[in-house]
């Protein structure tokens, strides 16, 4: 099985490219499913119905988020209609959405995926550790490919978690920090990993936001506005291939797409 998992889509122009793109690029790299961190779809902040919609009719399957996902105040009844659109399942009970979803997508092997948000320097929400746990413990036993997008902070917290689940799931991949790391692998027991899948935004940018907002800010400390970059947008992720009999990963990559236009 053949998977593309875009990092964070950052406001319009990430959506855009997106939209524009997805088919023919799951198509060249005949990706049998399309995930993609959604939480920063919408403005650069948040993701509205409307985006979350665009995205899963452009060829993404799956959606999944972080601490900004009930940025917009209309999400939280979407959740009632899909089960496409995942929230971080450490959010205490009572939140509005999920946090594990099982698909069975035609012609496919069926996948569970799994969202979880980190604690250092986040929302102090439940243990992600003991979260992860309990979610795996409802997936089928006969789904042995299960995702995990890890929306997280700080690096050493996403290589314990990875160590932690290591042999349980097929891949642990990093989001939130907007930049992409070098160091996709498959850890000893078989689960690929990547600290970081960046994000799809403008490339010339302060983690998709315009720099010059962003230099303000930290040479003044005062509040700014913060506008969304202009100019080249390029689509980041991994493109891993995981055995669908055993769950195993067998090659993982980091991936970018510079989008024309």
């Amino acid at each position: 099985m053949r998977i593309l998992f875009l990092g964070d889509i950052v406001g319009r122009p990430g959506r855009e490219a997106v939209i524009a793109g997805l088919y023919r690029l799951r198509r060249d790299l005949e990706a049998d499913i399309v995930l993609a961190n959604g939480e920063n779809a919408s403005g650069g902040l948040g993701i509205t119905v409307k985006a979350a919609s665009q995205l899963l009719s452009s060829g993404v399957d799956v959606i999944t988020s972080g601490n900004h996902i009930f940025k917009h105040r209309e999400i939280q009844s979407y959740f009632e209609t899909t089960d496409r659109l995942l929230r971080p399942g450490n959010y205490p009970v009572g939140a509005p959405g999920v946090g594990l979803g099982v698909y069975g997508i035609e012609g496919k092997p069926p996948f569970a995926v799994i969202n979880l948000l980190g604690r250092t320097y986040m929302d102090n929400l439940d243990c992600p550790f003991q979260t992860a746990d309990a979610l795996l413990a409802r997936v089928p036993g006969d789904v042995p490919v299960r995702l995990v997008d890890f929306h997280a902070e700080a690096t050493s917290e996403k290589k314990a978690l990875a160590y932690y689940l290591d042999g349980r799931v097929s891949a642990l991949c990093g989001t939130h920090t907007h930049v992409q790391t070098s160091d996709a692998q498959i850890l000893p027991q078989g689960m690929a990993y990547i600290t970081d899948l960046g994000m799809s935004g403008p490339i010339r940018s302060a983690i998709g936001m315009d720099p010059q907002a962003v230099i303000r800010r930290y040479m003044t400390g005062m509040p700014q506005r913060f506008v969304l970059s202009k100019g080249p947008v390029e689509l980041q992720g991994a493109l891993l291939d995981i055995d669908a009999q055993t769950g195993k990963a067998v090659q993982i990559q980091g991936w970018r797409h510079a989008c024309q236009g």
